[in-house]
């Protein structure tokens, strides 16, 4: 049996002090890397929005800055949905809170999202709004459907001009049940499985899994030619970006997703995995991803979040009485991801050809670190190594703003009817219910663009 090579291995101490204590990593203390010249303070950067976007937007930010409205979303629209109907619930909807962060339900509808997102220098990256968490797991039809709108969103990426470099998100719980990616977390925390045998299984090879039973691992081998169909329809056209989701089931993800990196990223990077810097060990999982694609020989694409799963992972840690894995301050975090940052700097500016990030925060201060740092590295703006992201009706004056200053910049991008996503959208409320309560700055520079529209309009009326 193929059990002995590891997801992660104990790292060398050369490695950990190549990678964390370089003088590269101490710099980031510096104070002068926090003078790049980007800023974020500009209203014309909301100058592209129409008048009804400016007002929406003001309008959907109000919302948002309520704790109780965001805390109760979920039963707020259960509620009302309830009282108006799924027609009228879905006509209250459509104009406001899903015009604002979903791109539509049909392709016509998300081509003139998308058409408008390129238009700005922006570069949509579309999300199939599908997950599952325990107890919601549906069977292999449902997960075979899942494969095909994720395959429709290949197609669909590939096939439209929206971007020279064109993205897409997945979540693997979409295709394999939570329940097993449990148990494999529980398994590999005993003895890892060697990532040739998923490859095997990927290729159609009957596999025996250790420590499943033989429903489970029929089930494991039809998830991985699931996502083994995926890559395959997306290699050399469209790069996937895995998530990650909660630390119950992360080690089975990363498991998955780096055996995906084993067979499909031999010559470039094509799968990529998400890693998530509120966590205590986001670090040293990333230094082991690394050493994983050297010793393996595949491209590592990264995807760094700072994370969004906080009140869930805490609140299961403290019944299960685990030590709490999240980093205790907002502080820490931000060490946590800006060292992490500069840690993948570093390596794609020795080997841009294998190594790439995707720079997804709405922090102003790591995007200033980032930009900085690319600049001193000498990594291009725009080589296809270094990438920012944010989430679509989210944080504009900053993707605008890098987006003018000729950095590649995408918009994650949900799609799909009000039905389909609005699971996704109360997930994504709550779970990043500090960064919808502290977007306050963007309001105001919104309210300031729409002031000086209206004097502007005034002043040529009088």
């Amino acid at each position: 049996m193929m059990m002995c090579s590891r997801l992660r291995p104990s790292l060398p101490r050369l490695l950990s002090q190549r990678f964390v204590g370089s003088a590269a990593t101490r710099t980031l203390k510096q104070p002068e890397l926090l003078s790049a010249t980007l800023a974020f303070e500009d209203p014309s950067a909301f100058r592209v929005k129409s008048w009804g976007e400016l007002i929406r937007a003001l309008g959907v930010f109000r919302l948002c800055s309520f704790p109780l409205l965001v805390n109760n979303c979920g039963k707020l629209m259960s509620v009302t949905r309830t009282l108006l109907g799924r027609r009228g619930f879905s006509f209250l909807l459509r104009p406001t809170v899903y015009a604002q962060f979903v791109a539509g339900e049909n392709e016509s509808e998300i081509s003139k999202s998308m058409e408008k997102i390129s238009s700005l220098g922006l570069r949509p990256m579309l999300a199939v709004p599908i997950e599952e968490d325990l107890g919601e797991s549906t069977g292999e039809k449902r997960y075979d459907d899942n494969m095909e709108a994720m395959l429709e969103c290949v197609r669909m990426s590939h096939n439209n001009a929206w971007s020279k470099d064109p993205m897409m998100q997945l979540k693997i719980t979409a295709l394999l049940s939570p329940e097993l990616c449990v148990k494999l977390t529980t398994l590999i925390k005993q003895k890892q499985y060697d990532l040739s045998l998923l490859v095997m299984a990927m290729d159609g090879e009957p596999i025996t899994f250790p420590g499943l039973d033989k429903k489970e691992a029929a089930h494991f081998q039809y998830g991985l030619r699931r996502l083994n169909k995926i890559a395959e329809e997306s290699v050399n056209k469209v790069r996937v970006l895995v998530d990650a989701e909660y630390t119950y089931m992360n080690p089975a993800l990363s498991l998955v997703t780096m055996a995906m990196m084993k067979k499909f990223n031999k010559d470039g990077v094509w799968i990529w995995n998400t890693y998530q810097c509120y966590l205590k060990e986001s670090r040293s999982l990333l230094l082991e991803a690394l050493h994983l694609s050297k010793s393996e020989g595949f491209c590592l694409g990264v995807k760094l979040v700072r994370g969004a799963y906080m009140d869930k992972e805490r609140k299961v840690a403290e019944e299960e009485g685990h030590v709490d894995p999240i980093h205790q301050s907002w502080e820490h975090t931000n060490e946590s991801y800006n060292g992490s940052l500069n840690v993948m700097l570093e390596v794609i500016s020795q080997k841009p050809e294998c190594y790439r990030i995707i720079v997804a925060t709405h922090n102003e201060e790591s995007v200033r670190r980032a930009a900085k740092r690319m600049e001193e590295l000498g990594i291009d703006k725009d080589g296809g190594s270094v990438c920012f992201g944010q989430l679509l009706g989210m944080c504009d004056h900053v993707s605008l703003t890098l987006a003018k200053e000729g950095y590649a910049v995408y918009k994650s991008v949900p799609y799909g009817s009000v039905d389909d996503t609005l699971p996704y959208l109360v997930r994504r409320a709550q779970e990043n219910r500090t960064v919808l309560q502290g977007i306050r700055k963007e309001r105001d520079l919104l309210r300031k663009e729409l002031k000086q529209r209206l004097g502007l309009t005034l002043r040529r009326s009088s």
